[in-house]
């Protein structure tokens, strides 16, 4: 996949992930597959925490 569409993903993951938080009524299995998903793509763009 081209690095432009996985950092659009990867944005609008991260967008998610915050309006999720935020929510008092967030599906936290929803939650924690967002975050799973995140660090996926952050890992094949390389720029993953070591």
């Amino acid at each position: 996949m081209p690095i432009n569409q996985i950092e659009t993903q990867l944005e609008a993951i991260t967008t998610t992930i915050a309006c999720l938080e935020k929510q008092k009524t967030c599906d936290p299995e929803m939650l924690e597959k967002l975050k799973i998903e995140r660090e996926r793509l952050l890992k094949e763009l390389n720029v993953h925490n070591i």
